[in-house]
């Protein structure tokens, strides 16, 4: 009887660390959310974002017609963005990145990264 009971104890130890893993969060530490920019009415909103380094930037198209982003130095350039549609870019270096919509000019942003 003790060996069953035995047996049962081992096999519940077993599986804890399995059980745990499957609780886990699927973010990695450290991980942040990206930092939202939103285009609509022919403006980036927030107009200047500060950031740390190796953080994501997403811009999404909320406006009933086609962006970009790019960068002055074209350092990321996205795909023409249609409403709803998503762009990300993850900053590896600090600095001071300006960017425009290829199509509307007029329209800019900024990003800083610390």
């Amino acid at each position: 009887m003790k060996a069953k009971q035995y047996l049962l104890v081992i096999a519940v130890l077993l599986t804890l660390p399995f059980a745990a893993l499957a609780q886990s969060s699927p973010a990695q530490p450290g991980q942040a959310a990206p930092v939202e920019v939103k285009i609509d009415n022919f403006s980036f909103s927030p107009g200047t974002v500060t950031v740390r380094v190796g953080s994501t930037v997403r811009w999404t198209n909320r406006d009933d017609i086609p962006h970009t982003v790019v960068s002055d130095n074209e350092i990321f350039k996205s795909k023409t963005l249609d409403t709803d549609e998503q762009y990300s870019y993850t900053f590896a270096n600090p600095g001071t990145y300006d960017y425009f919509c290829s199509i509307h000019p007029k329209m800019t942003g900024k990003v800083v990264v610390q």
